[in-house]
C-alpha cells in the first residue's frame, strides 16, 4: 500500500538514553500527547459505542445489518448537511483529495460494521466487545508498520494486560469459536485497517470532510444489501434506537478522529478496551446477560492496563517537555523497534 509510511527500520537498543543536553530535535517524530483531550474524545467514543451497540440490538428484530447501517448513513448524512448549513465553514474544507485513501478507508470500514452489527444481534454483548479487544493488537501491529510509531515499553505492557483482562472475560471455549464469534475477529481486523487510514487522513483532511465521504461512500454499498422496501417496516417504536444509530454512528467517528490527533494510534486504541467491562454492565442492567466473576477479573486488569499507558504517555510528555527547554535534558523513553 503506497499510501502509507515506511516503518523505521534502524536497529536500536531497547533502553538507549539520551545524552545530557539532549533537546527537543534529538527525539524526532515525538510530540507530546494531549492526553486530557485524548481522555476526553475516548470518553466520548466510548459512550457513543454503547449507544450504537443498544439501538442495533433494538432493530435487529426489524431490520438486517444492511438495512441498519443504510439508516445509519443516510441518518448521518442529514445530520452532517445540517451542521453545515448551521455552519458553512464547514464545508470549506470538504475537497476530493485522497480519494483513494479515502474510498479504501471506507469499504474496510463498510465491511467491519456490517460485522459488527450482525454479531451484536447474534452473541451476548460482553462477548462482541471482548472479540473486538482484538482490535488493538491489529492496530498496534500496523501502526509500527505502516505508520513508523514506536513501540515503547509501557505501551506493549499495557496492551499485553489489556488483551489479558479481555480474555479472562471471554474465556475462549465453545461459545466463543461459534461463526457469529468468527464473523466479529475478522471485523476486528477491517475496524483496525480502517482506524490506521483514519490516523493518516487526519494529518491532511478535516473531520468533517472524512465522515461526510464515510457516507457518501457506504450509503449506496449498504442499501445494495438492503430490501428496497425495508422503510415500510419501520414502526413508531424504533425511533429513538433510529435516531441512536444515526446519531452514535456519527459521534463514534468524529471521537475517535479527534482522539487520533491528540496522540498516536498506539495509545488512543488501547482506552477502547474499556467497551469490554462497561458494555457486560450494559447487557447485565438491560438485557439479563449476567456477567460472573470472571468479567470482573477482567476488567480490573483493562482499567490497570488502560491506566499504565496513561502514565507512560505521561512521563514521556515531561521528558519531552524537558528535553525542549534550552540547556534541558532529558532520557529517550524506552521502545521497541524492530531491527534491521
Amino acid at each position: 500500500m503506497t499510501m502509507v509510511a515506511p516503518v523505521r527500520a534502524e536497529a536500536t537498543d531497547a533502553s538507549v538514553q539520551a545524552p545530557p543536553g539532549a533537546g527537543a530535535e534529538d527525539h524526532p517524530g515525538q510530540t507530546p500527547s494531549k492526553i486530557g483531550w485524548l481522555v476526553f474524545w475516548m470518553s466520548g467514543t466510548l459512550l457513543a459505542f454503547v449507544v450504537a451497540a443498544v439501538s442495533v440490538r433494538a432493530m435487529s428484530k426489524t431490520f438486517n445489518a444492511f438495512e441498519m447501517m443504510t439508516l445509519r448513513s443516510a441518518g448521518g448524512l442529514v445530520i452532517l448537511c445540517v451542521l453545515g448549513a448551521c455552519q458553512p465553514g464547514l464545508w470549506t474544507h470538504v475537497r476530493a483529495n485522497r480519494m483513494g485513501l479515502q474510498a479504501f478507508r471506507n469499504v474496510v470500514h463498510f465491511g467491519s460494521q456490517i460485522c459488527w452489527t450482525i454479531a451484536i444481534a447474534m452473541l451476548p454483548f460482553a462477548t462482541v466487545f471482548a472479540l473486538e479487544m482484538t482490535i488493538p493488537a491489529w492496530v498496534t501491529i500496523l501502526a509500527v508498520i505502516f505508520l513508523g510509531e514506536r513501540m515503547f515499553a509501557s505501551r506493549a505492557s499495557a496492551l499485553a494486560l489489556c488483551v489479558v483482562g479481555a480474555m479472562v472475560i471471554l474465556r475462549p471455549g465453545h461459545e466463543a469459536f461459534q461463526p457469529a464469534a468468527l464473523i466479529m475477529l475478522l471485523g476486528a481486523l477491517l475496524f483496525a485497517i480502517a482506524a490506521i487510514s483514519t490516523k493518516k487522513l487526519v494529518t491532511t483532511e478535516s473531520t468533517f470532510s472524512i465522515m461526510l465521504w464515510m457516507n457518501l461512500m457506504q450509503l449506496p454499498l449498504n442499501f445494495a444489501g438492503s430490501d428496497p422496501t425495508f422503510p415500510v417496516r419501520f414502526v413508531p417504536a424504533l425511533i429513538l434506537p433510529a435516531i441512536g444509530i444515526c446519531c452514535a454512528g456519527l459521534a463514534i467517528h468524529y471521537c475517535l478522529a479527534n482522539a487520533f490527533r491528540c496522540g498516536d494510534a498506539i495509545m488512543v486504541i488501547p482506552m477502547d478496551f474499556l467497551r469490554v467491562p462497561l458494555i457486560a454492565v450494559i447487557g447485565w442492567g438491560f438485557y439479563g446477560e449476567n456477567p460472573d466473576l470472571y468479567v470482573f477479573a477482567g476488567a480490573a486488569l483493562i482499567v490497570v492496563g488502560v491506566l499504565w499507558n496513561v502514565r507512560g504517555e505521561a512521563q514521556r510528555n515531561g521528558a519531552l517537555a524537558q528535553a525542549s527547554l534550552p540547556g534541558g535534558h532529558g532520557a529517550e523513553p524506552h521502545i521497541l523497534r524492530p531491527r534491521a
